[in-house]
């Protein structure tokens, strides 16, 4: 079935918005299959992890500016979502868990 509601482009229109830099390649696929093959430059976002079923969103950027931009961009397509005020540099500075991407503490830049 055609959702006509959402626009959709072809590879080839694909990769020349990405080659112009006018566009980013997200990759929803699993983690998996990412790491199996992926377009270059693509940035990994599993879905099953951005939007993950019965429980809800919430959003975190650095000062919470972004997130809100983020929950607006849902919200124009039926997602509900919201944002963390003051993001994570008050998260940091409330004394709450920050860590890097091997799971020791970390910092917010």
């Amino acid at each position: 079935m055609d959702d006509s509601s959402h626009r959709r482009v072809s590879v080839a229109e694909a990769h020349r918005l990405l080659r112009d830099g006018k566009a980013v390649l997200v990759d929803v696929r699993e983690t998996d299959e990412f790491r199996a093959g992926h377009a270059p430059g693509a940035l990994h976002a599993p879905l099953s992890r951005v939007l993950p079923g019965g429980r809800d969103m919430i959003l975190v950027c650095r000062s919470g500016n972004r997130s809100r931009q983020a929950v607006a961009l849902l919200a124009a397509r039926g997602i509900a979502a919201v944002d963390v005020i003051g993001g994570m540099r008050d998260w940091a500075a409330q004394g709450l868990p920050v860590e890097d991407a091997y799971g020791v503490p970390g910092v917010v830049i």
